[in-house]
């Protein structure tokens, strides 16, 4: 019995584990950034949160544009 519990808290939290990793990665934004000049051509946002060219967050999907 004692066992089953075990088992099914460190399951539990594996599974929360995942679900935070995946939310976490799926509302990062895009940023296009140009190839031929390195810089920001567009954001796009997938969360309520805005940014823009002049403001992207440290950490977003690099998406390579012409």
């Amino acid at each position: 019995m004692k066992q089953a519990i075990l088992t099914t808290a460190i399951v539990g939290t594996l599974v929360a584990g995942l679900a935070y990793a995946a939310n976490s990665a799926l509302s990062m934004p895009d940023v296009y950034i140009s190839y031929s000049t390195g810089e920001c051509v567009k954001v796009v946002n997938y969360t309520d949160e805005q940014f823009t060219c002049a403001n992207y967050p440290s950490k977003f999907n690099h998406v390579w544009a012409e």
